[in-house]
């Protein structure tokens, strides 16, 4: 079965070459990007989950996000 890439949750290389083809170089800008860009997701957590964030953000001393962006890498760390 094939995927859509326009509604995949994980587009794949090459996915949209053929549209790309269809763009008129003159309209098209190339950018390096910045390294030191940093990208900004809202998070939504209610309830109990909320309380339970914030009260090991205040156990450990941190900010709520901070304890997110810190969950977030252990997650990403490979399992022993």
């Amino acid at each position: 079965m094939s995927v859509d890439p326009w509604t995949a949750p994980d587009p794949q290389p090459g996915d949209f070459d053929a549209e790309f083809a269809t763009i008129d170089p003159r309209y098209v800008e190339r950018h390096e990007g910045d390294p030191d860009a940093k990208i900004r997701i809202l998070l939504s957590v209610e309830g109990e989950d909320a309380q339970r964030l914030e009260r090991l953000a205040a156990a450990r001393g941190q900010k709520p996000s901070d304890v997110v962006a810190e969950l977030l890498r252990e997650a990403d760390r490979p399992a022993a």
